[in-house]
């Protein structure tokens, strides 16, 4: 017959166990004392113990082990970090060029750009100015591009189906003939994704008109000829935030985004769209151009959200709005021009100038930096024209 364990000690085991908070080291407890005695219900009348002198060390070793495993922290969950108002920008590795055909050229990232409507304009050569208020610095030349301007074709549109793929494919293959006699952009992105070559990167493209940006060092007036154009083969509509392309086209851009910024050292600050660029400087009013407003997917191609910027079209240069402004803009792309109101107003304090008069100032400047611009402009054009001639 198998030996019962003393039954005196269950209760001074369940005090033992009653004082563990824990769950989980409550239960290793049990299951370490279990061999030494039994654990029962308890019983319904208590009274003081006399403890057998084998179980006192092992309630002694016990109490012992309670207080180390007391230590132990239980496992939980883990906790994600919260994330930042701004995604980080992702570091891209190197991108190379893999084959080149003269048709078509493939790069290490999977992109690929067909060549088929590529087309020539004149040499990229512009202005940069330093950012700063009051700079009274010209401008300083250059031709590599500094930055990205985001745009769509605002095209004619086929449902995006298997049904309708021949009016997909010709509707694309007119609107590739009519930006190629324009030279709208330096690539155009169709709706199956594929990637074309417009107008050579060397060269200016007409794709953002009167427009303006900043990044923390420089200032830009005119981006035709300092931003590259990008352009998607998608419309949209007043106030749209959610993307209007096609998951093809997303990854395309985003291989698209990642050769060029490598290849031309594009900081992130500098990939923009063209409703957060245009500008008419008849009226000094924002918003000429409305594409891609608030509904751009920054992060999908690996940018920060530029959208939380504010706008340099106000803030650096003075530009104003008008109240129809929120319902084509969208509410990201309005929380720029409140954060550049509250730049400029900031500006105007430290020029101890009240805010309507430091606006004018900055206008005064704009309007200065653009005559210059046009001035080197044709410099640059009369020196293309003789060296052609």
């Amino acid at each position: 017959m198998e030996k019962q364990q003393p039954t005196a000690s269950r209760p001074c085991v369940e005090w033992v166990a009653g004082h563990i908070d824990d769950p989980v080291v409550r239960l290793r407890f049990l299951k370490m004392i279990a061999p030494s005695t039994a654990v029962a219900s308890p019983p319904r009348r208590r009274r003081l113990l006399r403890l057998s002198p084998l179980v006192l060390p092992v309630l002694l070793g016990s109490l012992f082990l309670v207080g180390a495993l007391g230590r132990i922290e239980p496992v939980r969950p883990p906790v994600p970090p919260a994330l930042p108002r701004v995604i980080l920008e992702r570091v891209s590795p190197e991108i190379w060029l893999v084959e080149s055909t003269g048709e078509a050229e493939t790069y290490s990232n999977g992109l690929r750009i067909d060549n088929h409507f590529s087309t020539r304009n004149h040499s990229r050569s512009y202005l940069a100015f330093p950012t700063g208020p009051a700079s009274k610095i010209g401008g300083v030349g250059r031709t590599e591009p500094a930055g990205i301007v985001f745009h769509t074709t605002e095209s004619r549109q086929a449902p995006f189906e298997a049904a309708q793929n021949g009016p997909l494919k010709r509707i694309g293959e007119s609107l590739l003939e009519y930006v190629r006699r324009k030279r709208a952009y330096h690539f155009l992105i169709d709706r199956f994704g594929r990637v074309y070559r417009i107008v050579a990167e060397s060269d200016a493209a007409n794709h953002a008109g009167y427009s303006v940006w900043a990044d923390e060092k420089w200032s830009y007036v005119n981006l035709n000829e300092s931003f590259l154009g990008v352009s998607f083969e998608t419309e949209t509509s007043p106030g749209q935030l959610d993307p209007a392309i096609t998951p093809g086209q997303e990854r395309a851009a985003a291989m698209l985004t990642e050769m060029l910024r490598g290849r031309y050292r594009i900081p992130a600050a500098n990939c923009v769209t063209h409703a957060q660029v245009s500008v008419n400087p008849s009226n000094m009013r924002i918003g000429y151009h409305t594409d891609w407003a608030s509904s751009f997917p920054f992060e999908r191609l690996g940018l920060p959200d530029n959208y939380v910027r504010p706008l340099p079209s106000l803030a650096t240069f003075g530009f104003e709005y008008d109240p129809s402004f929120l319902h084509w803009a969208g509410s990201r792309l309005y929380a720029g021009v409140e954060l550049a109101e509250d730049s400029l107003r900031a500006g105007a304090a430290r020029s101890g100038r009240a805010p309507n008069a430091f606006r004018r100032l900055l206008q005064k400047q704009y309007h200065e930096r653009l005559a210059e611009v046009r001035r080197f402009s044709g410099d640059a054009a009369e020196a293309f024209e003789e060296a052609g001639k």
